[in-house]
């Protein structure tokens, strides 16, 4: 965590209540972000985004598999998150890998939906290529290159835009085969067709420091927490993940309000990002 003065506390925390924070925003207010993709080439899509000093990657490898048991007709989605341990000196040793843990499963929360794949940001049943047999499984690959804070958050954004930009390769059966036999396959990497990603989420999350809670907390004001909630919220204002950090407990009432917020942020932060990710794709397809 961040080594702060008393009257460097007294100047986050007198901020956030008077609604202005020390970098000049107000507590629901995101600093300025961009978003670059493409930045994998031997990666099926990838896509990068740097939140204020904050900057992750994400990348994705589509493999072919098996389908999940007891789900014959969908594929799948594997979530890792790597720390650098140059991002920050917490990150060395256990403590990135405790961090990466963490966010790992946030991000599963978020995205992969419920045990039978309902509520999943991607399609899983689009996935599937032969029933029982072969499906395509999406490895989502992210790495924290530095950190300023709201980590989540960030990544949440770097997957949707590696997802927009992920490209499935065409597969063609070349021949049937008994219920015991691998099926003999044609896969067509210079043919792809695009993810459906109208679902995916983007994750808010509200930091409470003192009687308030604010949205994109730098590295500072998260030194002064108490409680963290992060909402996986998608283009309609469905919620499909929630996560909660800090050793205290929230009141009902206070949960519901910051869930309230977060669904409220989402309404202006995801246009702007999928702007950010349409424009970020016309300069990949222009350069």
């Amino acid at each position: 965590m961040v080594a702060l003065s008393a009257a460097e506390v007294r100047f986050i925390q007198g901020g956030i209540a008077h609604d202005l924070r020390s970098d000049g925003r107000g507590r629901y207010h995101f600093r300025p972000f961009s978003i670059q993709s493409g930045v994998i080439p031997q990666a099926n899509g990838s896509g990068r985004c740097k939140l204020g000093a904050t900057d992750v990657i994400a990348s994705v490898k589509a493999e072919l598999g098996r389908p999940p048991a007891g789900r014959p007709n969908h594929g799948s989605l594997v979530i890792s998150v790597e720390c650098s341990p140059t991002a920050a000196p917490e990150f060395e040793g256990r403590g990135g890998e405790d961090l990466s843990l963490e966010l790992q499963r946030a991000l599963e929360r978020s995205l992969l939906g419920g045990p039978n794949g309902a509520g999943a940001a991607i399609d899983l049943s689009s996935l599937h290529l032969l029933e029982g047999k072969v499906c395509w499984v999406l490895y989502i690959d992210t790495l924290v290159l530095s950190s300023d804070g709201n980590l989540l958050d960030a990544l949440s954004i770097a997957i949707k835009a590696a997802l927009s930009n992920t490209g499935i390769p065409k597969v063609e059966v070349l021949a049937s085969t008994s219920a015991d036999e691998d099926p003999e396959l044609d896969v067509d990497n210079e043919e792809s067709s695009p993810l459906d990603i109208s679902q995916v989420p983007i994750t808010i999350t509200l930091t409470k420091v003192g009687r308030h809670y604010i949205v994109d907390a730098t590295a500072e004001e998260e030194s002064q927490m108490t409680a963290a909630v992060s909402v996986a919220v998608n283009r309609k204002g469905i919620v499909s993940g929630l996560t909660k950090r800090g050793g205290i407990g929230l009141d009902p009432s206070i949960l519901a309000d910051m869930i309230s917020v977060a669904r409220h942020v989402s309404q202006t932060l995801i246009p702007t990002v999928d702007a950010e990710i349409a424009a970020s794709e016309s300069r990949a397809a222009g350069s």
